[in-house]
């Protein structure tokens, strides 16, 4: 039923190459790659090199370089992604705090920095420093009052607007592809498709500038998401330099699974979590060799980020937090109602951020990006800055909604009735009832909470770099905290209820807040983006708290599962649904009983299939056809009617082979005979040079029988990575089945437009 040779025979797949001529076995731009053949390619040379080791000690050397150059490039990737995203920090604190104000001594210092260097700053006033003066200050030389309050907020939003302007500007005509957040790319291409200049240099460098301009203007976006796509886009540079990840697509995905790995590890501080989140949520073709290096330059990566330390806590990441109070039992229940929110939120954005693009897209919206950006921030600005909680950066945020309540806090969610005859251990302190601080703090947060659902689902998606991992963690971790403090008073007011006499005692610290931010921000997370494994892993490596990794798998199992019962796809697969990129995704089942007949070309009625024969065409006829048709390539036939399968010839070789012969063989003209046979065809004494073409000719197509089930053609395009399948009967050819006509299929299958897979 099927050809199971398609491997072994690919052998002489490559043997054209003993007389190579440019850009062979190469592919255009939107295009699908061949994985079969790039791997047959990549064994035939590891051969030569083999081989060619035993001849000589410098080929020995050589061969040495080449099994090396992996993890060389896997260095070069970590140790430039730690850099990048060392900058992107250090420029993003000091462009945030640049709104509300500068530093008198050094302008390039951020809020914190400038106050760590001043010799008067006091601890209990460590915010407010002399070399530190907001707008207000500077200008009118006043610091209280509603002209200063009125002056400041007109410069956070002047330069809130000028950050996004400058952001949109750039990636508009310097960068199109560095919009967005790029994962559902970076998904598309590490399944074989091509998009050229999507990792490329200058996507790596706009990228890079404008993700520092837009997370500064205050958009409720965060630069995690699009820090996977500039580490791609290192990997991608890094092995543009080696021949052989260059020359072979196959391998350079390889490089670029590693690479999405070091981008995570960089982006959370999270190393391992990093590694499993290329496996379990962006890699298509993922060999145990990957898993290595991915683990090698995900701790480059982290390394260099230490090295740098831009948050200047000897942490990774800026919500870094430790926990002192042992979870119970019974919070489970809570837990799994953030899991539940999750859940539900995530699929909220899902279908609304979705209906939104499509509108930019189908609207004439979509023709004034720069307009749009400019709207959405003045909107952010104006509504983000009399809340303390939305005028911050979202990752500060965060953080002070992970942390718990020590004796040193001066935050308002600290701010709790004390006990005067107290006398406890600092890092211990028992439930207190709220004071006003808290309570003014919960519908602040109530308000910042309904804010960032809305305002996110308008702000991912436009034309400029945004990812979605903070917003998602600071929806749950508002969510959380708020549910948290509520538990806490509930346990404190009603300690002789059944639920918390167990294990809750007067004057003990029994709930922890921040741990309830933590488990909402991994419910949310997950919600939105479906993942679970990796999920777990990056929370716990954020926060150092191993022995809550139970909370945090009840809460992110239980997103997924409330998430999935209203639709299986996650954020990323809808994008990639919705601009219509060829990508199968593993994790959808085929269930329907349909077969290769019923999906393959031509269907009834339809001009029959465009084929070559093996020894009685011209080049003329090649020619003509290669013009009138848009096919990849053309089965080869014994002839037109026996219509029995010799091979498969690609159409972009077949035009290399024929330009490059006119150029370089004598006597071939237009009406010379193509042969893919071993031997000439006997021709008359008077008729032109024929034109052998057997070099080009993939004597191994991949085929099945027209009554092979299409769920076994489904698995086999999954798991081979193919581009296109023949089918035959006995032998003889019958049709052919792309990569294209299996999306539409199963598109179809599912109720929904087959024409939305735009790409070839």
């Amino acid at each position: 039923m099927v050809n199971a040779g398609a491997m072994s025979g690919s052998g002489n797949l490559m043997d054209f190459l003993d007389e190579p001529f440019p850009d062979v076995g190469t592919y255009e731009d939107f295009h699908t790659i061949d994985w079969l053949r790039e791997k047959s390619r990549d064994t035939d040379r590891h051969r030569k090199i083999t081989s060619k080791s035993k001849e000589s000690i410098w080929e020995f050397i050589k061969s040495l370089l080449d099994a090396w150059s992996g993890w060389v490039v896997m260095l070069l990737i970590g140790l430039l992604a730690g850099t990048l995203a060392g900058v992107i920090d250090l420029a993003v604190d000091w462009m945030t705090d640049l709104k509300e104000g500068v530093c008198l001594s050094a302008f390039w210092y951020s809020h914190e920095q400038c106050c760590w260097t001043s010799n008067e700053t006091t601890f209990e006033d460590r915010d407010k420093c002399p070399l530190w003066q907001k707008w207000s200050e500077l200008l009118v030389n006043q610091s209280e009052g509603a002209s200063a309050y009125i002056l400041n907020y007109l410069m956070y939003i002047l330069w809130a607007l000028l950050f996004a302007f400058l952001a949109v500007s750039l990636v508009r005509v310097f960068a199109p592809y560095a919009c967005g957040s790029g994962i559902p790319e970076i998904k598309t291409i590490l399944s074989g498709f091509i998009i050229r200049g999507y990792l490329g240099k200058w996507t790596l460098l706009i990228k890079t500038v404008t993700l520092v301009l837009v997370v500064s203007s205050g958009l409720s976006l965060g630069k995690e998401g699009p820090l996977v796509h500039v580490a791609c886009c290192c990997g991608n540079f890094f092995s543009s330099l080696f021949s052989k990840y260059s020359k072979n697509e196959g391998k350079r995905r390889e490089v670029l699974s590693a690479a999405a790995a070091a981008g995570v590890s960089v982006a959370f501080g999270a190393p391992i979590g990093g590694v499993l989140f290329s496996l379990e949520e962006v890699s298509y073709y993922f060999p145990l060799k990957t898993l290595w290096r991915s683990f090698f330059a995900a701790l480059v990566a982290a390394f260099t980020l230490r090295s740098i330390n831009p948050f200047g806590n000897s942490r990774l990441v800026l919500f870094y937090v430790e926990y002192h109070t042992p979870w119970y039992m019974a919070e489970l229940f809570p837990f799994i109602l953030l899991g539940v929110f999750g859940g539900l939120w995530g699929t909220l954005f899902i279908r609304c951020n979705i209906a939104w693009c499509r509108r930019r897209k189908t609207t004439r919206l979509g023709k004034y990006p720069v307009l749009e950006v400019i709207v959405v921030t003045a909107i952010t600005a104006i509504i983000a800055y009399p809340n303390p909680y939305t005028r911050r950066s979202t990752s500060e945020l965060i953080s002070e909604l992970f942390n718990d309540c020590g004796a040193l806090e001066s935050s308002q969610l600290c701010d709790y009735i004390n006990d005067p005859n107290m006398t406890r251990p600092v890092d211990d302190i028992p439930d207190r009832p709220a004071g006003v601080g808290v309570y003014t703090a919960m519908w602040q947060l109530a308000l910042a909470l309904v804010f960032k659902i809305v305002i996110t689902i308008f702000t991912f998606g436009m034309k400029i770099p945004s990812g979605l991992f903070i917003p998602s963690m600071a929806v749950g971790a508002m969510a959380g905290r708020m549910v948290g403090i509520g538990v806490e008073q509930l346990a404190y007011h009603h300690h002789d209820w059944i639920v918390f006499r167990n294990w809750c005692r007067p004057g003990a610290d029994c709930v922890t807040p921040g741990l309830y931010a933590m488990v909402g921000a991994a419910a949310c997370l997950g919600g939105v983006t479906r993942m679970t494994v990796s999920l777990v892993v990056i929370m716990f490596e954020l926060t150092g708290g191993l022995e809550y990794i139970v909370p945090l798998m009840a809460a992110a199992v239980t997103s997924k599962w409330v998430a999935d019962a209203f639709g299986k796809e996650g954020i990323y697969e809808a994008h990639i649904h919705l601009n219509g990129y060829p990508f199968l995704d593993v994790k959808d089942e085929f269930t329907h009983r349909t077969l290769a007949t019923d999906v393959m070309r031509p269907r009834r009625g339809e001009p029959p299939l465009s084929v070559l024969t093996q020894d009685s065409m011209t080049v003329e006829d090649v020619e003509t056809l290669i013009k009138e048709t848009d096919y990849n390539g053309f089965p080869v036939v014994v002839s037109r009617d026996s219509e029995r399968l010799i091979g498969f010839a690609q159409r972009r070789e077949l035009i290399l082979a024929i330009k490059n012969a006119r150029q370089r063989q004598e006597g071939i003209v237009s009406n010379s005979i193509m042969y893919f046979t071993e031997e000439p065809p006997e021709l008359p004494a008077n008729s032109p040079h024929p034109l052998k073409l057997r070099r080009v000719l993939n004597l191994s197509p991949f085929t099945v029988t027209d009554h092979t089930p299409m769920e076994t053609v489904v698995d086999i395009f999954r798991k081979l990575g193919l581009r296109q399948c023949l089918v035959t009967r006995s032998g003889r050819l019958l049709g052919i089945i792309t990569k294209k006509d299996v999306l539409r299929h199963m598109a179809q299958m599912a109720n929904q437009d087959p024409e939305s897979i735009m790409f070839n």
